[in-house]
């Protein structure tokens, strides 16, 4: 089953790190995905995020204002 990984945030260095962390993560647990970049600040307040990076996994918050390690991101994906 293919995964979408949203990243969260305006492009800022932190969100290209927490999108760089996500894919990796993905890649390690050999998921098929698809990273899906939201930069729209009226789109991300719809996800409740008022603090960028923000991280959702098929469309649920997982991580506000933080940028994650792939690690904690691969729990997240193995989540169902």
């Amino acid at each position: 089953m293919k995964r979408t990984i949203q990243i969260l945030g305006p492009g800022c260095p932190k969100c290209r790190k927490l999108s760089e962390e996500a894919e990796k993560a993905a890649r390690e647990l050999g998921l098929e995905y698809e990273i899906v970049k939201v930069k729209d600040v009226k789109e991300i307040t719809k996800y409740g995020v008022l603090t960028t990076p923000g991280l959702a996994v098929d469309g649920k918050v997982k991580a506000v204002g933080k940028v994650l390690d792939a690690g904690k991101i691969k729990e997240f994906l193995q989540d169902r």
